[in-house]
């Protein structure tokens, strides 16, 4: 089964600070066997110019496919255009995140769900959380 998988490197974090984005930059990606294999093959391509990428979340899907993928969550989140920063070395999927984004995102989950709300940490996996969630969002 493909998995959609949500990958970050300290320095590509580094580069979008350096270069006016944020620090929190993240890499979407379909992957059809698992996503700690696509985060392998990321680091021996040396993605983007980076080659320290982990892996902060994946989630198994029925079927994927990246184009869709990226553009549902494009919708959402602004996506950073290798084309226009070189630096990324035609690398699609990257995405850069706002935390107050998430944070709106978790407050207004706890309020539907009816439970307390309660102050929000933004932390990696909170916002792999949300970039799946927002990339299979009909």
């Amino acid at each position: 089964m493909p998995v959609v998988y949500v990958a970050k490197s300290k320095s590509l974090e580094k580069w979008g600070a350096d270069h006016g984005l944020t620090k929190h930059v993240y890499k979407v990606g379909v992957a059809e066997d698992s996503g700690a294999a696509a985060v392998e093959r990321l680091i021996a391509a040396a993605a983007g110019g980076h080659a320290d990428w982990k892996l902060v979340a994946e989630k198994e899907v029925e079927a994927a496919d990246e184009a869709q993928v990226l553009e549902r969550l494009g919708k959402k989140v602004r996506a950073v255009d290798p084309a226009y920063y070189p630096g990324l070395k035609g690398v699609r999927g990257v995405f850069k995140i706002k935390p107050v984004d998430i944070e709106r995102s978790v407050l207004v989950g706890q309020a539907v769900a009816g439970e307390e709300m309660k102050a929000v940490k933004i932390n990696a996996a909170a916002i792999a959380d949300f970039l799946i969630k927002n990339a299979l969002a009909p």
